[in-house]
């Protein structure tokens, strides 16, 4: 399906924009053809959103009213970034089960950004779609990701300290 890395930033692109529910062989190709990215590359906040793949987790996010994650420095990782009744963002350390920390993996034969979980046995992995933009895939002994792996994106925000909370 995607071979070169245009290709795959092209589907990656029209995927998000249909927001429809996409294989998961579909979006393995997609992965496998963007390149990694380094941890330093990848600190900042970032606004997430789902590739649905009728994995159990699609639409779970939103409700939780997921916004992103946090990555301050390699050892200051908030993976589940929420918003409140009023509208403020923090970090949902009850839902990520703690919070996270960022390490280079190998998954798939490649090196990449990775980020391990504190309380829980998953890792996210991310691949660069574009500067501002990383596809991610949710692995690990977890229940909800050991048969089947979750994707994700995320998006540089550099608006959404504004009304953080913690």
């Amino acid at each position: 399906m995607t071979s070169t890395r245009d290709d795959a930033v092209a589907e990656f692109r029209r995927r998000v924009a249909d927001g429809g529910v996409s294989d998961p062989a579909d979006l393995d190709a997609i992965w496998a053809a963007l390149p990694t990215v380094a941890v330093d590359e990848i600190l900042g906040d970032w606004r997430g959103g789902e590739l649905p793949s009728g994995h159990p987790m699609d639409g779970q996010l939103e409700k939780v009213r997921w916004h992103g994650k946090w990555f301050r420095d390699r050892y200051d990782v908030a993976p589940m970034v929420c918003r409140d009744d009023d509208g403020n963002l923090f970090s949902d350390k009850e839902i990520g089960k703690g919070e996270a920390s960022l390490w280079p993996v190998e998954f798939r034969g490649e090196v990449t950004a990775s980020m391990v979980y504190d309380g829980q046995p998953v890792i996210d992995h991310f691949k660069r779609v574009d500067d501002d933009t990383l596809m991610g895939i949710m692995n690990g002994k977890g229940s909800l990701v050991r048969d089947r792996h979750f994707y994700f994106y995320l998006q540089r925000d550099s608006g959404s300290r504004d009304g953080a909370v913690g």
